[in-house]
């Protein structure tokens, strides 16, 4: 080994702290984490909140005064069509303790970018009706949108996508990006129109989603015939199989290209992740996306206009590992992060 740089390393790091970090962009990283050289939180302690963000159960009451992002908890489970448990989703995400706070191929650090705070789960006044949970949940975004904050939603089943869509969309429809096993775009079963299989259809309809800026992305399993709204509203639809013959790259080209330089809201339903990986849902479908494969698309996406989204489906006592309930907070972190490169964010600031 050459000697030289030997005591040069033995200089700079024999007697240096975990804490002391050189290089300007990463020391910028850990002033946010070390105290007193090399003690740092320690992330199995204290009440657990998404990403470690503040707790601002109180925000609601103060008009979500002093915020950029709330990460809100849904745990409402009313409209699942198979295995329930999704309720559950939210406290599940918020115990995972080794996401964060860095993102280090958007070299982010979004919590201390923005102003963040786990305000905590919606109020729902019943737990037996669906449409009143909808109802809840469309008039606490409501509130959250009009204050100028942008919301980041943990469900839950993908019904909350619904109400939260009539938020962010009510004075201009929006695009998504939407990545999941499910076009969700069926109509009405057993006399419920609200469930999770359907909440897409409903938000085109109700003008608060535009198709044509809409890309599904990881559609697969044997539920094909039930979702022709979709190619007859105009969504693009990417199915789990054309994955590997398109290849990422050229996906996220497309899914930019169609959702444009305007507002979009990214919903990630944790089934569109094998369930090799994920298997803690509700409608688990074989062959699905892989992680990696996800987090190269997310980061993909970076410079688009992100004005909110949500995580669902985690139904935490079909993931023994806890692997279904990490792949969900690093989603989440993902998504916070595309907020924090939203060009709107940028100039609003």
């Amino acid at each position: 080994m050459d000697q030289d740089k030997l005591a040069r390393l033995r200089a700079k790091y024999a007697n240096a702290k975990g804490g002391d970090v050189f290089d300007p962009a990463f020391k910028a990283v850990a002033d946010t984490q070390f105290m007193s050289g090399e003690r740092r939180r320690w992330p199995f302690m204290e009440p657990a909140t998404f990403l470690a963000a503040p707790y601002r159960p109180d925000a609601a009451s103060n008009g979500f005064a002093g915020l950029d992002v709330a990460i809100v908890g849904v745990p409402m489970d009313l409209g699942v069509t198979n295995r329930t448990g999704t309720r559950f989703g939210p406290r599940a995400v918020r115990g995972i303790e080794r996401i964060g706070p860095y993102e280090h191929v958007l070299k982010a650090l979004p919590t201390y970018e923005l102003r963040v705070a786990d305000v905590g789960d919606v109020p729902l006044e019943s737990r037996f009706s669906l449409e009143r949970c909808h109802a809840d949940i469309e008039a606490y975004f409501r509130d959250l949108v009009g204050a100028g904050v942008r919301p980041l939603a943990v469900g839950g089943d993908h019904s909350i996508s619904l109400p939260i869509l009539k938020a962010v969309g009510a004075e201009r429809p929006v695009g998504m990006i939407h990545i999941d096993a499910h076009c969700d775009t069926s109509g009405e079963y057993e006399g419920a129109k609200f469930h999770h299989g359907g909440p897409f259809r409903r938000a085109v309809l109700d003008g608060v989603l535009d198709p044509e800026r809409t890309i599904q992305i990881g559609i697969r399993g044997s539920a094909e015939w039930l979702w022709e709204f979709s190619t007859e509203s105009g969504m693009t639809v990417i199915h789990a199989e054309e994955v590997d013959t398109l290849g990422i790259p050229a996906i996220v080209e497309r899914a930019r290209a169609i959702v444009g330089e305007g507002p979009v809201y990214v919903s990630f339903d944790i089934d569109s992740i094998d369930p090799a990986f994920a298997p803690g849902t509700g409608t688990p479908e074989v062959g699905g996306l892989t992680p990696r494969e996800v987090l190269a698309l997310m980061r993909g996406l970076a410079g688009l206009d992100v004005i909110g989204g949500d995580v669902v489906e985690v139904a935490p006592q079909y993931d023994a590992t806890t692997n279904t309930a990490h792949v969900a907070a690093q989603m989440l972190l993902e998504i916070l992060c595309l907020m924090a490169r939203a060009p709107s964010f940028s100039s609003s600031r």
